[in-house]
């Protein structure tokens, strides 16, 4: 009975060191969320409509910039204009708002600031 019982106590540690050493190796990282991207057919048709879309309107945006900048350039140059009539030793001078230009008060001729 005492072979039967040191060969139990024995193979109760061997199984107990392969349990842990199996364990150890086997673990696995079950932290991870997966999330579907969405992306389907129809949503790739999408997105290639859009982007066609985008492409072709792409002239008349690069237009529409374009006059809004020579506006804005044009608005500015005023604005610079008009301080400059307005600060002119010339005292017959004055600021045309409709024109956007300086005048004289007795001919209605453009003066240089």
């Amino acid at each position: 009975m005492n072979i039967t019982f040191s060969k139990r106590l024995c193979l109760t540690a061997l199984l107990a060191l392969s349990t842990f050493a199996f364990a150890g190796t086997a673990s696995a990282n079950t932290s991870k969320l997966i999330i579907e991207s969405g992306d389907t057919a129809q949503s790739r048709q999408n997105a290639a409509m859009d982007k066609e879309q985008w492409d072709s309107t792409r002239s008349l945006r690069n237009k529409v910039n374009a006059r809004v900048e020579k506006e804005w350039d044009k608005d500015d140059a005023a604005f610079d204009l008009r301080d400059k009539c307005q600060q002119s030793a010339n005292v017959n001078a004055y600021w045309e708002s409709n024109t956007l230009r300086c005048l004289d008060r007795r001919t209605g001729r453009a003066v240089a600031p």
